[in-house]
């Protein structure tokens, strides 16, 4: 049932258009709509670069010390909170360059744009910020944080939840399913692009699970994959669609026109490989189990004392403004005699 059931029954109680109300469904109370078990995994590391690059670099504390990207990333976890609404919230990491991918291929994400160290120095405030917050955070050096959200994505389907992965990574589209939709943040998180199923195939040409022979067959700059060269989106959605997987391709090369099927054959080790480095992991054992990632008596208190010790006024007179709502009301412990402030002029940062 609802985790806020009781709380929700004292305001008038659960109602569903259309007959009984069954777990992992929208409920409507009192003009809100609340969602039975609905975990948000974020991934960690797409939040703070996004931050980063969107909020000015002239941000600073009054001590001095740079706070864009810690900025950033608290506005969008606040956002995140009150448009998603979750029982459960998670943050994946990356942790380093060691994982299984980068042993198998040593040129696995070389040549990507170095990131200024103005962003790794920000790293342990978002992560106390995050600790503020009381929500876990995990992340290992074998694995990447894609492979988390498909383990925790997967895993909590299987469970009953409903489930929103927040990044921009194309990797995660192949966990896109009936129940787990992947949020792609835009604007901080007012205009979140949603893909399931439906939309990666309107999107891509190919549905969530054929999306590592996509990348087989188009590879992947960011991650220095190359793929088959030659072969573009275009292409690889004809061939995933009319011969169903990367396998099947290559069983049915003598029916492929002679240009393409030269490339083919002249990358088939690159294709292989690709896909295989695209694939996430879903069987790895998971570092917290579900019921420690549920969102409950989280400390507005020590989130308002870091707001204050990062001089983030703006966040902070959101954060009041939130903690009226029925659904913060559920999730954080308010001390009485926590002051709201009166709603303000919000500015662009306060927007993002």
């Amino acid at each position: 049932m609802c985790r806020y059931q009781n709380s929700i029954a004292e305001k008038g109680g659960l109602e569903k258009a259309g007959g009984v109300a069954k777990k992992g469904e929208w409920y409507e109370v009192l003009g809100y709509s609340f969602l039975i078990d609905h975990l948000v995994i974020i991934d960690g590391h797409h939040l703070m670069y996004r931050a980063y690059w969107a909020i000015p670099r002239t941000l600073t504390t009054k001590a001095g010390e740079q706070s864009n990207a810690v900025f950033g990333v608290m506005s969008m976890l606040m956002s995140i909170l009150a448009k998603e609404r979750p029982t459960h919230l998670l943050f994946a990491f990356d942790e380093g360059e060691d994982t299984f991918r980068h042993q198998e291929a040593k040129e696995y994400k070389e040549g990507r744009a170095e990131t200024p160290d103005d962003f790794y120095v920000q790293i342990p405030r978002i992560i106390q910020g995050i600790d503020a917050f009381g929500i876990k955070h995990i992340s290992d050096k074998r694995y990447e944080a894609d492979d988390y959200l498909c383990v925790y994505g997967r895993g909590a389907k299987k469970a009953g939840m409903q489930v929103t992965i927040v990044t921009g990574d194309r990797d995660a589209f192949q966990i896109a399913d009936e129940g787990i939709r992947v949020a792609i943040p835009h604007k901080g998180y007012q205009a979140a692009e949603y893909l399931g199923p439906a939309e990666v195939l309107a999107k891509y040409g190919i549905r969530p699970d054929q999306v590592p022979a996509y990348k087989g067959l188009c590879g992947d700059a960011s991650d220095n994959l190359r793929g088959v060269t030659g072969i573009g989106p275009k292409t690889a959605a004809e061939l995933i669609g009319k011969f169903g997987s990367l396998t099947g391709i290559y069983e049915h090369l003598s029916d492929i026109r002679p240009a393409v099927r030269a490339k083919l054959e002249r990358d088939r080790e690159s294709a292989f490989f690709c896909e295989r480095m695209a694939t996430l992991l879903c069987d790895i054992d998971l570092p917290e189990p579900l019921d420690a990632v549920v969102l409950q008596s989280l400390p507005a208190e020590g989130v308002i004392g870091f707001l204050k010790t990062m001089d983030f006024t703006l966040l902070e007179r959101r954060f009041r403004q939130m903690l009226e709502g029925d659904y913060a009301k559920s999730i954080f412990t308010i001390p009485a005699g926590i002051a709201v402030v009166a709603k303000k002029a919000e500015d662009q940062m306060a927007m993002f």
